[in-house]
């Protein structure tokens, strides 16, 4: 597949993969889609890696699993350490297999441990669905998590595509839902965020090892819709702590300026003036033109 041009961090992430299965691979590829941050795969089926290790190593952290496996707890409480230190976390399906009430489907779960009062989402009770899943386009909120992104969807796997089964929490940002509800009837969430103290923990409900999987790993057949652009918008929100505009609009932005074109673009959606970017009008609207420039590190101010 030909590498996408996607929204990148100002600086270059280093994202640490952890998982229990194809934590290689999904690096690998995610280093030719997503070029312009560093990719590492951390198997941590039988070992767990320690704190010190994880923030000397990375800026954030992709958890998934693929099948559930009996060190999910004490990875889940160390990861759950590197988020409370500050540092990004993104989880991907089958995550929710694991998470502890998921007790009504196919699997046993071994729960996350701490990890499980941080992340945004419990399970339906079940974790995936193996049903179809696409996103409903009416549900998608403007963040730094959906620039860039009309459709997504989980078409084909084994027994069913691999994506969905989730229930946000009280306090979620929930940003994008599928058109599925999930088993309990209730909306989806396809992409959601969570922000606790320090921590920030991102969601992503549906498989990020979809493409190096041996069967059900073609895009546009098994999976489709803007995913590379899902995965380098969570990437890029990670690498910036997680930081959003006050508030689309709200002028008290001007004076903090912004972290990245990604929430520039979020917060100038309900900014009635022009806007000029490096000389160049990105907005039409009400005069004089906000005069805005790009800072070496990527940032945005006046």
């Amino acid at each position: 597949m030909v590498a996408l041009a996607l929204a990148l961090p100002a600086h270059a992430a280093r994202v640490g993969v952890l998982s229990d299965a194809f934590a290689a691979a999904t690096a690998a590829n995610l280093a030719v889609q997503i070029p312009g941050n560093t990719y590492t795969g951390v198997d941590v089926s039988q070992t767990t890696p320690s704190l010190a290790s994880l923030t000397a190593s990375f800026d954030l952290i992709l958890l998934y699993e693929d099948g559930v496996f009996g060190n999910s707890t004490p990875v889940g409480n160390v990861v759950a350490q590197f988020a409370q230190a500050g540092h990004a976390v993104i989880l991907a399906t089958f995550y929710d297999q694991d998470r502890s009430d998921a007790t009504n489907g196919s699997t046993v779960p071994h729960g996350w441990g701490a990890l499980e009062a941080l992340d945004p989402d419990t399970t339906d009770g079940v974790g995936t669905a193996y049903a179809l899943r696409t996103l409903d386009p009416t549900s998608i909120v403007a963040s730094p998590l959906t620039v860039g992104v009309t459709s997504l969807a989980a078409l084909r796997g084994n027994p069913g595509p691999y994506a969905g089964g989730n229930q946000a929490k009280p306090g979620t940002f929930v940003v994008a839902t599928w058109a599925q509800p999930n088993a309990l009837g209730l909306p989806d969430p396809a992409i959601a965020y969570r922000i606790t103290g320090d921590a920030c923990v991102i969601q992503i409900g549906i498989a990020v090892d979809y493409p190096v999987l041996t069967t059900f790993n073609t895009l546009g057949t098994d999976f489709s819709g803007n995913y590379y652009q899902v995965w380098a918008n969570a990437f890029a929100f990670g690498a910036t702590g997680c930081q959003v505009a006050i508030g689309p609009g709200n002028p008290a932005q001007i004076a903090l300026g912004w972290p990245n074109r990604a929430s520039l673009d979020y917060w100038r959606a309900g900014f009635s003036f022009a806007i000029t970017l490096d000389g160049k009008s990105i907005q039409a609207g009400f005069g004089p033109s906000l005069v805005l420039h790009t800072n070496p590190d990527g940032s945005i101010s006046t």
